[in-house]
């Protein structure tokens, strides 16, 4: 049985990554899902909030020392790219030495900037590619919707201008057009896109009157959405295809490989069963295609895609499911 797939031109050796998430933030729980058979691992985002912080704090220190001793400025060398949260780097370096498996970085941000430069230093540390997690909720609730558009755009291509390594970007299917958003950031020279992001749902609560984070794992309900993007994308796009969220089972991975992702990630199943869920992910989906007569992942990937002629419904599809469970229902 041949898993063997390729994702943002990397040559993987079955199609379930990992994507980032707890299990994901330690050079342990890397080397352990490596050892379950992942793919490939997505680390945790590097936040543009924690870049410019860092800067900001380094530039400060060197400047109040500036006027008194100057000869102290050696100890801190300082430009606008010289200093980074190098514990980042480290856990970069570290997940690549002890796995065979390509580690993928990922950085957060909200706006253009000098701190997409940072991007070279992941490069260097070793990471296979990039993953932008574009995390952009605005408070200004009048902001044109093309302006919080051309923000991911121009993120992309100043990451894509910084360098050589392939870059993704894990987006949100809450613009009017996510086809379009796919479009234009194919267009932009995106390596993959990853759908969908989940935002975390923050809730308040009127007991103790704090803001709570949302944290929640995803369940399978989820992957309809990204599924039925997928399945509309598969070959109108250049790049690489990465689905994320709603995967439990190997069913889900299955249904999404069918639909058409190159790839498929997860973390909310691997964080309720342990990093050793991945090995059982991976036999059942080899049972399924031993079952249907697959031999490769190839033979399967999109064959359910609208591409291949399958009819995604749409608002008629729909009006006759209703249809048919009013009957059912009576």
């Amino acid at each position: 049985m041949d898993l063997t797939t390729r994702y943002l031109g990397l040559e993987l050796r079955n199609p379930l990554v990992a994507s980032a998430g707890p299990l994901t933030s330690s050079a342990e729980g890397v080397h352990r899902l490596a050892d379950a058979g992942v793919g490939a691992v997505v680390l945790p985002s590097l936040f543009e909030e924690q870049i410019r912080r860092e800067s900001d704090r380094d530039s400060r220190l060197a400047a109040a020392g500036a006027d008194c001793y100057p000869e102290a400025l050696s100890y801190l060398p300082y430009s606008a790219f010289d200093v980074w949260p190098f514990q980042y780097l480290r856990d970069i370096e570290k997940a690549v030495s002890i796995t065979g498996v390509p580690v993928i970085a990922s950085l957060n941000g909200v706006s253009p900037g000098g701190w997409t430069g940072y991007a070279v230093a992941l490069q260097e540390a070793g990471a296979a590619a990039i993953e932008l997690n574009i995390y952009y909720l605005t408070d200004d609730v009048l902001i044109p919707a093309r302006a919080t558009e051309r923000r991911y755009a121009e993120i992309l291509t100043a990451v894509k201008a910084e360098v050589r390594i392939p870059v993704a970007v894990k987006i949100a299917p809450y613009f009017s057009s996510p086809g379009e958003m796919a479009f234009v950031l194919d267009h932009a020279g995106a390596d993959g896109l990853v759908l969908f992001n989940r935002f975390m749902q923050t809730d308040i609560d009127p007991e103790t009157f704090t803001v709570s984070t949302g944290f929640r794992l995803s369940v399978p309900g989820e992957a309809a959405l990204p599924r039925a993007w997928i399945s509309r994308l598969r070959g109108k796009v250049r790049c690489s295809l990465a689905a994320s969220t709603g995967v439990e089972t190997p069913a889900d991975v299955a249904a999404y490989l069918l639909a058409g992702a190159d790839v498929v990630m997860t973390t909310s199943a691997l964080l309720r069963h342990g990093p050793g869920y991945a090995a059982e992910l991976l036999s059942g989906l080899t049972a399924w295609m031993e079952r249907k007569g697959f031999g490769t992942v190839t033979e399967l990937r999109g064959l359910l895609s609208a591409e291949a002629g399958f009819a995604v419904p749409g608002r008629t599809g729909y009006l006759s499911a209703i249809e048919q469970a009013t009957h059912a229902f009576g």
